[in-house]
C-alpha cells in the first residue's frame, strides 16, 4: 500500500479516480431509485441511466479538480471529510430508508448528542471504516502532482461541456426529473447534504428575524382556568387503542369519562415543523408569534417543560428542560417523561394569575431506542428490540417496544387528567396532540422525516385527544365523513368541524379556553362553541 501511495498521480487522474469511487461507493441507491421510478422503455431507461452516470462522473471530476487544484492540502482534507460523511449518509439511506433532504439535515442539526448516540452501532462504525475512512486515507496520503493551470482549465472546461451536452440530450426528462427532484437530490452524494445544508443555513438566518407579532388580545374574565397542552413525540394514531388498534395500548384513557378523540393530520413529519404548526395560528412558512409567546404577552402565566428539542423560538419567563427539572426534583428519573409532570398541581395552584398555560413537550415515542423511553414496569409487550437497527430483523419486536411507549403515554395522560379533575376550584383542560407520526418498518421505512408528498400515512396521521372539566366549554360536532354532502342543503352546518383536523386548531381552541379575545382568533378553527 505504501508503494502505491509513493507513486504520484496527476491531478486529473486523481480527480478521475475520486469521481469513479464516489459513483460506485455512495450512489448506488440513487440509480436504484431511478430504475424503480422511471416508466421509460428498457432502451430509454438504459440511455437515462448512462446519461446520469456521465453527468455524475463529470460533476464530481469538476468538483475535485477545483477543490484540490485551488486549495491543495485543504482541498484534500475536505475530500476526506466528504468521504466519511458520504459513507454515513449511505448507511442511513440503506438501513433506515432515509432521504438526505432539507428535512433530514434540519433533524441532524436539532438532534441532541444523547439521542444521536442511539444510532451509533457496531455495524455503523464498520460501514464508516470500510467505505469512509479508507477512501479518506487514500485522499490524504496519495501524492498528487498539480497540473499546470492551462491543463486544469481545459479539463474543467471539458467536464462542464460534457455535463451541459448530456443534459441537453435528456431535455425530454425534464418533467420526470421535476416530479422526483426531491428524492433524486436526497440520494445524490455528496450533493444531497452539501446543497441542503446550505438551504438550512439560509432558512436559519431567515428565522433569526423577529417573529411577526399578532394583534393585541385581552383576557375577558377572572375565572380560574388552566390548559395543559401535551405535545407528543412520534406518536402515531395507528397504534392507539382509542383509534381502533387491536392491542390495549390505552387501557386507562379508554375508561376516562369525557375524553374526546379527534381524527387529525400533522402538517409535517419532523419535530421542528410539526411543533411550530401546533403553536401557530395558521400554516405558514413565516414565523408568526406562537401560542405560548402570545399568551404570555397577553397576561397568561405560561410554563414550558421539555424533554425534547427542535422547538421554535419560545419567549417566556419559565422554560425548564428535563435536566433542570431533575435538579429541582432529584428523586425523579430525568430520562422519562414523568418528570415533566412533577409537582404540576402545586405549580398551577401557586400561580399568581387566574389563567395558566402549561406546555409539556415530551420525547416518549422517539426512536431509534424506543425501549429506553419508558420504565421497565411498562414493558407489557415482549420481547422487544432495543433499537430500530435490531428491529429491522424482527419487526414484531420493534412494534412491541413502540407500543410500550404508547402504554406509558396512556399512563401519563391518565394521571394528568386525574390531577386536573381533582382541582375543583379550577376550570381545566388537557390537550394531547403529536408533532408527527412514525414508520415501524412498513414498506421497509423506519422512523419519520420523509417529505410530506412521499410520507406514508403513519408518519402524518396523529392522535388528537381533549379532556375538559365538567361545564368547561361545549364541544362542536364533527362532520360525518362517511356521508359527503350531495347538495347544499346537506352540507355541514357552519358550526361543525371537518372530519379531519389539523394542528393549528390548537391555537384558536386554547385562546377560547383561556378567555382571550383577539383579532387573531378564528372561530372556524376552534373545537369549542
Amino acid at each position: 500500500m505504501m508503494k502505491i501511495f509513493r507513486k504520484p498521480l496527476p491531478l486529473l487522474a486523481f480527480a478521475g479516480i475520486v469521481s469513479v469511487g464516489t459513483l460506485l461507493l455512495y450512489n448506488i441507491p440513487f440509480f436504484q431509485y431511478v430504475a424503480e421510478t422511471s416508466n421509460e422503455s428498457f432502451g430509454a431507461q438504459i440511455f437515462l441511466q448512462a446519461s446520469l452516470v456521465v453527468i455524475m462522473l463529470a460533476l464530481n471530476f469538476l468538483m475535485t479538480c477545483l477543490v484540490v487544484g485551488l486549495l491543495r492540502i485543504v482541498g484534500r482534507i475536505l475530500l476526506a471529510i466528504l468521504a466519511v460523511i458520504n459513507a454515513t449518509a449511505v448507511y442511513f439511506i440503506i438501513t433506515y430508508s432515509a432521504m438526505i433532504d432539507a428535512t433530514t439535515i434540519e433533524n441532524v442539526f436539532n438532534t441532541r448528542y444523547s439521542e444521536a448516540l442511539g444510532f451509533f452501532s457496531a455495524s455503523l462504525w464498520l460501514f464508516i471504516a470500510a467505505f469512509g475512512v479508507l477512501p479518506a486515507l487514500w485522499c490524504l496520503l496519495q501524492p498528487v502532482v498539480i497540473d499546470r493551470l492551462r491543463r486544469l482549465l481545459i479539463g474543467c472546461g471539458v467536464a462542464l461541456a460534457v455535463i451541459l451536452a448530456v443534459a441537453a440530450m435528456n431535455i425530454g426528462q425534464t418533467l420526470w426529473i421535476s416530479q422526483h427532484d426531491t428524492e433524486l437530490g436526497a440520494l445524490l452524494q455528496p450533493w444531497s447534504y452539501i446543497v441542503n445544508t446550505g438551504r438550512i443555513i439560509s432558512f436559519s438566518m431567515d428565522k433569526q428575524a423577529e417573529e411577526i407579532k399578532l394583534p393585541d388580545g385581552r383576557i375577558t374574565d377572572d375565572e380560574k382556568a388552566v390548559v395543559v397542552l401535551v405535545i407528543g413525540e412520534s406518536a402515531r394514531k395507528a397504534n392507539f387503542q382509542l383509534y381502533g388498534y387491536q392491542r390495549d395500548t390505552n387501557p386507562l384513557l379508554s375508561r376516562q369519562e369525557g375524553l374526546k378523540v379527534y381524527q387529525a393530520n400533522s402538517c409535517a413529519t419532523y419535530t421542528t415543523a410539526g411543533t411550530k404548526a401546533i403553536l401557530e395560528p395558521q400554516n405558514s412558512d413565516d414565523l408568526y408569534e406562537l401560542l405560548p409567546n402570545y399568551a404570555f404577552r397577553t397576561g397568561v402565566d405560561v410554563s414550558w417543560r421539555s424533554s425534547n428539542w427542535g422547538e421554535p423560538p419560545i419567549h417566556i419567563d419559565e422554560y425548564l428542560t428535563n435536566e433542570q427539572l431533575g435538579e429541582l426534583y432529584p428523586d425523579e428519573d430525568v430520562y422519562y417523561d414523568a418528570i415533566l409532570m412533577k409537582n404540576l398541581r402545586q405549580r398551577i395552584e401557586s400561580s399568581p394569575k387566574n389563567k395558566v398555560l402549561i406546555v409539556l413537550h415530551t420525547s416518549c415515542s422517539h426512536g431509534p431506542n424506543y425501549a429506553d423511553k419508558y420504565p421497565k414496569e411498562f414493558e407489557v409487550y415482549k420481547p422487544v428490540a432495543r433499537n430500530v437497527e435490531e428491529g429491522e430483523k424482527n419487526i414484531d419486536r420493534l412494534v412491541n417496544a413502540y407500543d410500550n411507549t404508547i402504554r406509558y403515554t396512556d399512563f401519563l395522560l391518565d394521571s394528568l387528567i386525574n390531577t386536573l379533575r381533582a382541582m375543583e376550584e379550577w376550570h381545566s383542560a388537557m390537550i394531547f396532540i403529536s408533532d408527527h407520526g412514525e414508520s415501524l418498518g412498513e414498506n421497509k421505512i423506519f422512523m419519520h422525516g420523509l417529505p410530506m408528498k412521499l410520507a406514508p400515512k403513519v408518519q402524518y396521521e396523529i392522535p388528537f385527544l381533549v379532556w375538559t372539566s365538567p361545564g368547561f366549554r361545549t364541544y362542536k360536532r364533527v362532520a360525518d365523513s362517511e356521508k359527503p354532502a350531495a347538495n347544499d342543503s346537506e352540507k355541514p352546518a357552519e358550526s361543525e368541524l371537518p372530519a379531519v383536523l389539523e394542528q393549528h386548531y390548537i391555537f384558536h381552541s386554547v385562546l377560547n379556553l383561556l378567555s382571550i379575545q383577539s383579532p387573531a382568533y378564528n372561530k372556524d378553527y376552534d373545537i369549542f362553541e
